[in-house]
Formats: C-alpha cells, structure tokens, sequence
C-alpha cells in the first residue's frame, strides 16, 4: 500500500488497471442495479449546500430530510486547501502502514504506524473480501456475508480498510474535527450539550478494497423503553475523492425509523446481496455526508478503479451516553460517567483551537460544555504526541 506508483493523486483520481476477476460486478444486472440505485439517490430531496437559520441551527427543511431518510448531503462542505491537507496526511499514513499484519515497521524499515499502541486501530482483510459478514464479530451486527469476487494475482495478501482512533495520526483530520458547520450541524441535531463518539479513516483502494456487510450500528439502546430513531447518534462522512455506486456507503432509506431489522430475512428475500430498497450515497470531493448510525447500510467490494478514502466522525446526544455501560465494540466495556465524556471531550476543544490557527478567518466554533465551565483549549502541534491512543475513551454505544 505504500509504493508511490499506486497513491492517489488530488485532481487526478489514480486509474489502476487492477484487473480483479468479477465477472458478476460487470454483469449487466450489476450494473443495471447500480445505474438503478444512483438515479434513485440523486432523486431524494436530501443533498444541498449546508444552511442555518436566522438562529445559527440548521435549516429546518434540512432537518426534516434527514429526519425522514436518514441521511443526508452537504455538498462541497470542504474546500480545495483542506482536501490538500488532508489528502497529504492520507499519503503519510499510507506509507508509514506496517509491511503486513503485525510488523513493527513500514516498507522503508521505519517504526510503523501504531505498532506501539494499545488501542484498536488498524484493521486488515483479504483484498475484496468481506471481514465481518456472516461472523459473530462486532456482536453479530453483520449476519449476511457479503459477495467476495477474486482479486488480481499481484495485489497484497492483506490490507488495511480501516484505521480508527484517526485523529492522532493526522492534524489535517484533528482540523476537520473541528469544524465549524459540521459542530452546528452536531449541535442541531443532538442538542448544545452532543458528546464524541469515535472517528475513523475508511479505505477503498481500487481493486483491494473491502466490503462492509450490511448492518445497523449501535448495540446498547435497541430494547430500551426510551429507544428512539437517533439514540445511537450518527456519523459525519467526509470524501477527499468522492464516491460512487460502486465504491460507496449504501442506505436503505428511512430504515433508521424501524427498530432493529431482520437483516438475513431481508437479504433471503432480495435473493443476493443487493437489497433493492438501498441507494449509493453520491457524492463529489470535500462533500460530506450525515448518516444515522441506526439505518441499514453497507457498501460492496471495491472492483471500480476509483479510490474512497472517507473521513469518519460521529457523535451522539448526552443522554445516550451519560450513565450507560459502553456496547463493547469499539472499546471495552466500562460504565460512561460524566468525568470520562468530559475527558473524551477535550478533542473537541483541541480540534477547534488546531482549525482556528490553520484557518483564521473562520469564526470557530463554541461547545457550549466547554464554555459552559470555563475550559479553554490551546492547540500546539508538539501535543500530538500526547494523542496516542485516546481513542480507548472512545464513546461506543
């Protein structure tokens, strides 16, 4: 993954002639399936530019679509100097991967990225296959194995698809968590006093990537007499390069509404892995989209020869996270007081002040927690040293 010919390059999407062997993915059901979803994506009423109210809250028609579908996107949310920051953070740490799983260094002999750290952080699979489907992993939230079509003879073994904990690896990320209109939008839609819950770096090299099988996130608040459609928060996506059909997320719509869902049932039903009631999200670089955790959704094998990279970061309300034992997916499990959410917050303060020094005409962003007690957060970037491994605060539900 780190040799240079085959790093995506801003402005001109790396074309790779991966030849990956699946006949089903250029089948003309394929491709009518993902022509079909695409049009049915682009026809909702929930994408646009990001917009506010006269009060700072978010567009009340914008609530509303992403109240009714579950998803919704902002379109170029990111300009062209952050997608190059970022992208040059990606690079980075794409060079820097360990050689193979469990190697203390990169292929130029050199420490390798999160060798050292205790908290989970990269993820490997084989190239275009399903990890999770199928397996009681991630507490059997995946229960239908996605299709794995045969990968090229020259790819890796393995690779790395995803890289949690993604804020101590990358400043460029760290600023983006900062970010103004994407704190409002938190702050719209789960309330001044929203809590972290974790961020992460999706990986779909052209040809390698790995599929995610269709499932729900969220695992602590389904059999609650207080469940409701957004008690398990939601994910901010962003897209350096954009995606696509055939490389993206995909959604069933309105799904985040129907409590938790026979997912094998539905998959028995559709007779393969290609739910029918599901659309692609769309989107081009620097859009970024909001998902509900609790909607059904999963994304194919990369065969396409373009690139994803999504920038992950959710958040969820207060009061789904004050006094609730953590769900034991995304950390172990131990009990979230408010002392631990005050702590995990302290990355909102740090990204705010990091993006204000990095973009000083923007007007930053007050959390209202933080200003609320008076804390005030100085960004310096000696301190990402002390970023490591803070993601075993991380708040998953």
């Amino acid at each position: 993954m780190s040799d240079a010919q085959t790093k995506p390059k801003m402005g001109d999407k790396l074309r790779v002639g991966t030849g990956a062997r699946d006949a089903a993915s250029s089948s003309s059901e394929v491709q009518g399936y993902l022509c079909n979803g695409k049009t049915r994506a682009l026809g909702l009423p929930n994408r646009g530019p990001v917009r506010f109210d006269v009060d700072g809250r978010l567009a009340q028609d914008i609530l509303d679509s992403y109240y009714e579908y579950g998803f919704y996107v902002f379109e170029n949310v990111l300009g062209a100097e952050e997608l190059a920051d970022i992208e040059a953070d990606v690079i980075d740490i794409l060079d820097r991967l360990p050689v193979e799983q469990g190697s203390l260094v990169d292929a130029k002999g050199r420490p390798a990225l999160a060798a050292d750290c205790q908290a989970p952080t990269l993820f490997w699979a084989r190239p275009l296959s399903d990890p999770f489907g199928g397996t009681d992993q991630a507490a059997g939230r995946h229960p239908v194995k996605m299709g794995e079509p045969e990968p090229a003879k020259n790819v890796p073994k393995e690779i790395v698809y995803l890289i949690l904990g993604s804020l101590q690896f990358s400043q460029a990320c760290l600023r983006l968590y900062g970010h103004p209109q994407l704190l409002s939008i938190a702050a719209s839609v789960n309330g001044d006093d929203f809590v972290p819950f974790n961020e992460a770096i999706f990986i779909k090299k052209p040809g390698e990537g790995a599929s995610v099988a269709w499932h729900q996130d969220g695992v602590t608040h389904w059999d609650s007499p207080d469940w409701d459609p957004y008690c398990h928060g939601f994910n901010f996506m962003a897209q350096l390069y954009g995606c696509t059909a055939a490389n993206g997320v995909w959604i069933v719509p309105g799904s985040h509404k129907l409590g938790r869902i026979d997912i094998a049932a539905k998959a028995a039903q559709a007779g393969s892995d290609r739910l029918p009631d599901a659309v692609p999200l769309i989107c081009n670089p620097g859009d970024v989209a909001i998902t509900n955790r609790q909607c059904l959704h999963g994304s194919f094998a990369n065969t396409s020869s373009d690139w994803r990279v999504t920038i992950n970061f959710g958040f969820h309300q207060r009061a789904s996270v004050l006094g609730v034992t953590s769900g034991g997916i995304h950390n172990v499990r131990a009990h979230y007081d408010a002392e631990r959410i005050r702590e995990r917050s302290r990355l909102i303060g740090y990204a705010i002040s990091a993006r204000q020094q990095r973009f000083p005409d923007e007007t930053p962003f007050i959390y209202q927690p933080h200003a609320q007690a008076g804390e005030q957060f100085d960004w310096n970037p000696e301190m990402m040293a002390q970023l490591k491994d803070y993601n075993l605060l991380d708040l998953g539900i």
